[in-house]
């Protein structure tokens, strides 16, 4: 029962040449590896093809069945979906660690480029999702926590070439506790990569009992991860997943308070309403810093008047025209919050029955499923909506895309996982709270730098590149999302945080929604870097943020036309009301190029954010620019 992966067609080589051992069961006796193939059947139904496989491995009187049931769907053309179980068939009873699906290579010639990956875990380095697989890589890709903040992620990897490539994942409608290791020895050219579950305490397989792995897929495709994440994320919503509907106010320009930091103060944010709104922004974000301590939602000594001050400041941002956000770290509670001193109730608890730490707030996990979170947090979005007026909420923190496995007995779990499992409940109830209060509400949620739990994204409607590290991370975040999502307001997060600062171009490019976190006219004494508002950043700022104004291509359609690994220059393209929107980035590019996705026809190209808006024609049927440019080149083309 040894496989082969390939694509037929489409000029793809084989992704490696012998049968491998794919699916197997790791035990301390051995690994089960080689099942005699026993019997096949094969059933057509409606809409999809059923295939049944059996086959039994037998060593040292050790005796297991292993059943499994692949299932080729119409729908879904060259993905195949996986149920595998192996039953003790023998007397012995061997001690089984860990189970591996879909254990697959891709191999690569000696002299060619790396393979490239998508690999969505999250860790406290907040790495880049897309990687190139080089000699001697190693990444886990666990799914679980990983660090004392950080875990969950996407549940699938890929692997690519520049002909072709393939995906696996679990398509179970839970969080799964698996890795996705991807790897390659330092002297083959080969990647590997895997489904790896492994026991936290090794079970004794007894006779007559079955072992069930989580439900699996593989997909091959051609291109990069694009098509098949978005295949994946279809796959999902036909099983039941819901995606929120988009909303329209999410698509605003958003200028955001951090700029002025924790000791920020209310004259700061009302004396640069003027000009956050002279600008183009239609966001107003107050972040971190309004409250007594992470726990305790209330107003602190810099607001006076408690609850009136904060709904002054709500009325003043909505009297310029603009709308307003609050920052909030919700599932975490300062050790001396007034919160936890008279409520202890809500901690997530280990297995010791400890609290367990949030070391970047300093702060206590609370339960994601504890009935007494559920209704605290609830109050607090009725106090944040409907109270102070808030139009939306931005749900901040590393600790949100995931959490260890609960212990507390008034959690009412029946197993610590399931606090893992039902954490998108916990959001769900936020997002549903805050829509029913006002149906217009704005949800993101901003995981810090982490690639974000999938189950948690049905119960937002802005995501955000989340604390990027450069403007790299920007564009690749922005063609995860849109992969996943049909449509979905992706906030770029603060331009501050893109390559040199004032990276407007990588914003736009990617079909992302510009934000920025000046200060004006002066900062705040007590900030460490300074975002003031120079004259020569507010030329650069009308001009940007008109632009996005202007054309909106967040709101355009994302067309996966280029490889993010192997088609240099990178570009992405956005189409928009019948024209198309190119945008390439190179540190320095001067050469040809293919415009890619047009029809025979006469196309004019303008360099849209150019101040000349210098116009050129290009033949649809040959569509070749020659072209020179540092940083970035935007095109339009109609």
């Amino acid at each position: 029962m040894h496989t082969n992966i390939s694509m037929i067609g489409d000029d793809v080589l084989p992704f490696y040449s012998d049968f491998v051992a794919s699916d197997y069961l790791v035990m301390r006796e051995g690994v089960a590896n080689d099942f005699t193939l026993k019997d096949m059947r094969k059933s057509k139904q409606v809409d999809k093809t059923i295939y049944e496989l059996t086959g039994i491995y037998q060593k040292n009187g050790i005796e297991i069945e292993k059943i499994v049931n692949i299932m080729a769907p119409d729908s879904f053309p060259g993905m195949l979906l996986f149920t595998i179980k192996y039953v003790n068939k023998g007397e012995k009873e061997p001690v089984v660690t860990a189970w591996v699906n879909h254990d697959l290579y891709m191999d690569r010639e000696e002299d060619s480029e790396p393979v490239w990956s998508l690999q969505c875990s999250s860790t406290s380095s907040r790495g880049d999702w897309v990687l190139p697989v080089t000699p001697g890589f190693y990444k886990k890709n666990y799914m679980g926590m990983n660090n004392s903040d950080y875990g969950g992620g996407i549940p699938v990897c890929d692997l690519w070439r520049k002909d072709g490539g393939f995906a696996i994942g679990v398509t179970d409608d839970v969080l799964r506790l698996v890795s996705f290791p991807v790897s390659r020895q330092k002297y083959e050219n080969k990647a590997n990569t895997k489904v790896l579950y492994e026991y936290s305490s090794p079970i004794d397989f007894k006779r007559n009992d079955t072992i069930s792995t989580y439900n699996t897929f593989v997909s091959v495709h051609t291109g990069d991860f694009y098509n098949p994440l978005r295949q994946f994320s279809k796959y999902m919503q036909s099983k039941g997943m819901e995606f929120a509907a988009p909303e329209e106010d999410a698509f605003d320009a958003v200028w955001c308070a951090w700029g002025y930091e924790r000791n920020f103060t209310m004259d700061e944010i009302k004396a640069t309403l003027p000009k956050v709104k002279e600008l183009g922004f239609k966001w107003v974000d107050v972040d971190d810093g309004f409250q007594v301590a992470i726990g305790d939602w209330d107003m602190n000594k810099r607001f006076p008047g408690g609850d009136k001050d904060m709904k002054a400041l709500v009325d003043l941002i909505h009297r310029h025209g603009l709308k307003a956000k609050l920052w909030w770290a919700p599932l975490a509670a300062d050790p001396n919050s007034q919160l936890l001193k008279e409520s202890s109730k809500m901690k997530l608890l280990t297995k010791e029955r400890l609290p367990c730490m949030i070391t970047w707030w300093n702060c206590f996990y609370l339960s994601p499923v504890n009935p007494y979170t559920e209704k605290y947090t609830n109050d607090l979005v009725e106090k944040f909506i409907g109270d102070w007026g808030f139009d939306g909420l931005k749900l901040d923190g590393q600790h949100l895309n995931c959490c260890p496995p609960d212990y507390n007995p008034r959690s009412g779990l029946d197993y610590p996982e399931q606090a893992i499992e039902q954490l998108p409940a916990f959001y769900k109830g936020i997002f549903e709270t805050a829509r029913k209060i006002n149906p217009n509400a704005v949800v993101q949620n901003c995981p810090c730098g982490t690639a974000m739990n999938f189950f948690n994204m049905p119960y937002m409607n802005q995501a955000v590149s989340s604390d990027p590290l450069s403007s790299w991370q920007i564009r690749l975040k922005g063609k995860v999302y849109r992969a996943i999502f049909d449509k979905i307001a992706y906030y770029a997060d603060h331009v501050e945080l893109s390559d040199n600062g004032n990276d407007f171009p990588t914003q736009i490019g990617v079909g992302a929604v510009v934000g920025s976190k000046f200060t004006y006219p002066r900062d705040n004494p007590e900030v460490k870097i300074s975002y003031l508002l120079t004259p020569e950043k507010e030329a650069w700022f009308k001009k940007w943020v008109g632009i996005y104004n202007d054309k909106m291509l967040s709101k355009g359609e994302y067309l996966n036309l280029y490889d993010l690994g192997y088609d240099k220059p990178e570009t992405h393209v956005i189409e928009k009301e019948g024209k198309m929107y190119y945008a390439f980035y190179a540190d320095n590019w001067d050469g040809e190029i293919v415009l890619k996705g047009l029809e025979n026809k006469k196309y004019t190209v303008c360099e849209y954010t150019d101040d000349s808006l210098k116009k050129y024609q290009v033949d649809g049927s040959d569509p070749v620019i020659n072209i020179s440019f540092k940083g970035s080149y935007l095109i339009e083309v109609y």
